[in-house]
């Protein structure tokens, strides 16, 4: 290969045979927090469609921690069976499983966003969230409890336990969602944090959570598999989080094992002002990568095969994460070989489609955990 998108990446033992992933995206199509069979075909496609790494969605650690009541979840042991049939089939094209172990805070107990997002009704099953100050994101969602340190404590112990489950369905690897307006990034940012104890104040107080949390997991999450981490790099509103506050916290996150920082924006209020265009959160993920020295990935508007590819070659990140490009063709990947003229594998049932010279996936080294 001589595109570096195309060529393998190693984090720890866990080598990803190319550098583009599919982001965890929220479907919105679970019950109780299971998995379906919607999962296994939408993420097995993606497998299927040539990408180094897939991503399971953000999944709560606790049935509190849910976006909306049709959340996917790893809160309970029950979960782990139908993740592991995805794992399987994801690693039966050759590629690496994670998963994203996350709580929604005060953005929590809302309906499917399909028909328009609305609070859940108690006859719905509403819920009460939960935030580090008890500051809505808007009118239009709830008003949470602001967690008291006992409830603070049992949520790191959740994350804990979610990596263990995680491990048990056989993922190479876990990212923590400490980004887009959630729990651990309600906990960073001073808007949504007004606490005046030891978790909220200077940058060391309102750090403390999701580096526990990184910590924890850390502690659980096997030494030879990689853990990442999502943070949004800047709130993109005054007196918010900033860039420079993310900097230094992907320095304390690589001190504490996180081997890759997954480098999105915005999400935390909805007055931001978001200039969003073609690559518009890459200098984030690339001022991370050179100045603390930690391994990235990129989100966001990455959409042309050249475009990804110049980002791993100029050193801008590790790896490229897609989401709504995936979501309009799930071989991407593949398709994306082709545009820049290298030869790449296809599942054998698919090659009388593929382009002269293609490889049979019947070939591709499996992954192991092991």
């Amino acid at each position: 290969m001589t595109n570096p998108l195309l060529t393998p990446f190693q984090l720890r033992s866990v080598v990803f045979p190319n550098r583009i992933g599919v982001s965890p995206m929220c479907e919105y199509s679970s019950e109780n927090g299971f998995a379906n069979d919607w999962h296994l075909v939408h993420l097995g496609a993606r497998a299927q469609g040539g990408a180094g790494l897939v991503m399971v969605e953000a999944s709560a650690v606790t049935p509190e921690g849910r976006i909306s009541i049709n959340d996917l979840g790893i809160w309970k042991d029950e979960h782990i069976d139908k993740l592991a049939q995805i794992v399987r089939f994801i690693h039966s094209q050759g590629a690496r499983a994670g998963i994203q172990l996350a709580h929604a805070g005060r953005k929590g107990s809302m309906t499917a966003p399909f028909g328009g997002e609305r609070l859940l009704t108690p006859e719905q099953g509403r819920w009460q969230t939960v935030a580090p100050s008890a500051i809505p994101f808007s009118e239009t969602y709830s008003t949470p409890k602001a967690m008291d340190e006992t409830e603070i404590n049992a949520t790191v112990r959740a994350f804990s336990d979610a990596a263990r489950r995680a491990e048990a369905a056989g993922f190479d690897f876990v990212e923590i969602h400490s980004a887009h307006g959630y729990l651990l990034h309600e906990f960073l940012s001073p808007l949504s944090n007004q606490r005046t104890d030891r978790y909220g104040g200077n940058f060391e107080n309102r750090t403390r959570l999701p580096l526990e949390v990184a910590g924890a997991v850390r502690a659980v999450w096997p030494q030879h598999l990689p853990l990442f981490m999502r943070i949004s790099a800047t709130d993109w509103a005054e007196g918010g989080w900033t860039p420079e506050e993310s900097l230094e916290l992907a320095r304390k996150l690589r001190e504490s094992g996180v081997d890759l920082v997954d480098v999105s924006s915005g999400g935390l209020v909805p007055h931001a002002k978001i200039p969003s265009g073609p690559g518009f959160q890459v200098p984030f993920a690339e001022r991370i990568r050179k100045e603390a020295n930690v391994p990235t990935a990129a989100v966001g508007f990455i959409t042309e095969p050249q475009q990804a590819n110049e980002i791993v070659a100029n050193g801008q990140a590790d790896l490229v994460l897609l989401a709504r490009e995936m979501l309009r063709d799930p071989y991407w990947a593949l398709h994306a070989a082709e545009t820049l003229g290298e030869k790449t594998a296809w599942p054998v049932q698919y090659l009388r489609a593929a382009p002269h010279g293609s490889a049979s996936r019947s070939a591709v080294e499996r992954p192991s955990n092991s």
